[in-house]
């Protein structure tokens, strides 16, 4: 859960990219970082091992107001893509405030996606998170690929929570902010009901 820095007077609050390995995660986080304004970006930190890899940064954006005359702070952390370094994904999740599913909406990754989703599910639960309480986003990448399910598909097969739900092309940047944005407006509506400052 979001923390308060009283000194700066500023809410950091934790969004995690999670879904499927090679499904967008990266390159979501990537494009995010090329475009905010070096004066309100952190570096971009890369935790890479010989098998796995974790990006992170902080930023101040400038246009989703403030709570109670602090400002909010996000912190966009990306998990491993393959199921297998869990451990890697639990310990990324804690402190979490909403998640971006990156969905690849490739039909032949289908399986893909509802393992990573499965995933998510069981390690919300053992960490306490409800999945249906926390912010959530769908975001269908690839949609440019020739070969993708339909909306429809992608709908049924990944989204029982009936959560915000955006197409996107971070090779291209399409749906990239509109889910960070979705997600950030989300976090600050639950700060603003619960917060006491």
């Amino acid at each position: 859960m979001s923390f308060i820095n009283y000194n700066a007077k500023e809410i950091h609050c934790k969004v995690v990219y999670y879904g499927p390995s090679l499904g967008g995660k990266t390159t979501n986080i990537q494009w995010v970082y090329q475009k905010t304004a070096e004066d309100q970006k952190s570096k971009l930190v890369a935790l890479n091992t010989d098998i796995e890899r974790t990006l992170f940064f902080d930023f101040l954006p400038l246009n989703v107001g403030d709570i109670r005359g602090f400002k909010t702070r996000f912190h966009l952390y990306t998990v491993p893509g393959q199921v297998v370094y869990d451990a890697s994904r639990k310990l990324i999740l804690k402190g979490l405030d909403g998640v971006i599913f990156v969905a690849d909406s490739q039909i032949e990754r289908m399986d893909e996606n509802l393992e990573s989703l499965r995933n998510l599910e069981r390690n919300l639960e053992q960490q306490g998170y409800d999945i249906r309480e926390i912010p959530l986003i769908m975001q269908y990448n690839k949609r440019d690929l020739p070969n993708v399910a339909s909306l429809a598909e992608l709908r049924s097969a990944l989204n029982p929570y009936n959560a915000p739900e955006i197409e996107g092309c971070a090779s291209e940047g399409r749906g990239v902010f509109e889910s960070l944005k979705t997600v950030s407006k989300s976090i600050i509506n639950v700060l603003k009901g619960g917060t006491t400052l």
